[in-house]
């Protein structure tokens, strides 16, 4: 890490608010507003604040010249670029960018990025990477699909990008469909957006900051500290730093005029505190294929059941607006949707305005839509093999189990040892398998197995919340 944070600096990678001075040499691209720092609970190895920081002040600055971009392989190797362009027709700007980074890496240290490459993460926990066993315990058909299909779309990509990459003469390794599924997984979860290619940039540097589901409110209390640290003159915080209240960006960053990336802390940040990242609006599942992780509690999740055709034809909410939220809530689009579906069709027409208009048609048509979405609910609960209950403890028992230093005892001594079984029997082990250590296939099958249980228990708990607010409207409008 100190070599990589050293050729960094040497590029112009810098945290300074100030523009850096490329005629002296640093050690380390950081320390005046970030540092390194692991936060075990929250994402793993992330960015921490060096110093107090703004709400829009500039953190992290990633000039062109560090940048990894298809454009920029092939302009400093004519090989690859004279190839690329003769199957360009035929692929899509991620397939050429996944072959140019795995031609980078077939150059080792040759390579302009070697030291950025040689950091990269060996393996990640997108869906694609699920197998079968893995991907069944998503339980949820939907989830279930969206393994599955963005699997075989990999797949299909790296059949289509292999001719090239034979002609471009590749070591029998990178030819391999699971090192395609490495770089893949490495270009979804770690490229920026830029604005002449869509396939997006590898940001050195840049790419360790962990997520921060979007959120635009800052609470009257953050409001209050921050104004409070703007009248303060701390030298830790004002020593060298120039900083006006009209330089500031709302926004996270992006590449600018100034021929940079420029990463902008999304919120006020004390000293030590992580620094984090809003890479755009996901649901946990998307999450989980687009970056291989999930929040427990995501503001941004939508929970879809199975509902009657009619109900996505009755009006004119798009599909995907028909949801519940996390807190259990049926979306504004679900709510109007089943006022609108329970009247009868003849006078559809003459309550579409109030309707539209979010407002209630009467009790007895609020009761029944309550009483058909919390059964609905029930239902969705009912058809999945477990409970929020069951799949809390298992994920406790997966977690430890990761950490264990002797999971034979560990196994024995827990309540799911028929799961378990079943885990080991996929991967081909033998049930009296007796080492006191997992295997690193085993461990992160286990890691990728904790992730399915975590997405199918906050999908439950959703629905589970739905049930209980409808229990309480119901009883709230029964009182009327």
């Amino acid at each position: 890490m100190e070599a990589l944070l050293r050729w960094a600096a040497e590029l112009g990678v810098s945290d300074s608010p100030d523009p850096p001075d490329l005629s002296t040499t640093s050690p380390s691209c950081l320390g005046r507003s970030l540092v390194v720092a692991d936060f075990p609970d929250a994402g793993g190895r992330g960015f921490a604040a060096a110093r107090h920081l703004r709400r829009g002040e500039l953190v992290l600055r990633v000039p062109h010249a560090a940048l990894l971009t298809s454009d920029r392989v092939m302009a400093d190797d004519p090989n690859i670029a004279s190839c690329v362009a003769a199957h360009r027709p035929g692929l899509s700007n991620i397939q050429r960018l996944i072959v140019c980074l795995l031609a980078e890496v077939g150059k080792g240290k040759s390579s302009s990025w070697y030291l950025y490459l040689s950091q990269l993460p060996s393996y990640y926990t997108i869906l694609a990477t699920f197998n079968d066993f893995e991907i069944e315990a998503l339980q949820v058909h939907d989830a279930i699909w969206v393994a599955q299909k963005a699997h075989a779309a990999i797949r299909s990509e790296w059949e289509e990008a292999t001719p090239l990459m034979q002609e471009l003469d590749f070591k029998p390794k990178l030819l391999m469909f699971k090192t395609w599924l490495w770089a893949f997984a490495t270009v979804s979860s770690r490229t920026l957006h830029v604005a002449w290619d869509d396939a997006g940039c590898l940001c050195p540097i840049g790419d360790l900051f962990n997520y921060a589901a979007p959120d635009d409110d800052i609470s009257s209390e953050e409001q209050d500290t921050e104004e409070t640290m703007k009248c303060q003159e701390k030298s830790e915080m004002l020593e060298d730093v120039k900083f006006s209240c009209s330089s500031e960006s709302l926004t996270d960053g992006g590449y600018e005029d100034s021929k940079a990336y420029c990463l902008y802390a999304r919120k006020m940040y004390r000293k030590g505190e992580q620094v984090l990242l809003g890479y755009g609006t996901y649901t946990n599942l998307e999450l989980l294929e687009y970056y291989g992780f999930l929040l427990d509690e995501n503001p941004n999740e939508k929970i879809y059941i199975e509902l009657d055709p009619e109900l996505y034809t009755v009006g004119t909410w798009p599909k995907d607006s028909i949801y519940i939220h996390p807190n259990g809530h049926p979306s504004f689009a679900l709510l109007c949707a089943l006022r609108l579906w329970t009247t009868p069709a003849n006078r559809r027409k003459a309550f579409s305005h109030q309707i539209y208009s979010g407002s209630m048609l009467s009790v007895e048509n609020e009761l029944e839509i309550m009483k058909w979405l919390g059964n609905k609910c029930v239902e969705a609960l009912q058809q999945l093999p477990t409970t929020v209950e069951f799949d809390g403890s298992l994920i406790h028992f997966l977690h430890n189990l990761q950490n264990s230093t002797n999971w034979s005892v560990d196994v024995d001594q827990s309540s799911f040892g028929e799961e378990f079984a079943v885990f080991l029997r996929f991967h081909g082990v033998n049930l009296d398998y007796t080492l006191n250590q997992l295997t690193v296939r085993l461990l992160r099958s286990l890691e990728r197995w904790e992730l399915a249980v975590r997405w199918r228990r906050s999908y439950k708990r959703a629905l589970t919340r739905c049930i209980l607010y409808c229990k309480r409207l119901i009883h709230e409008l029964s009182l009327l």
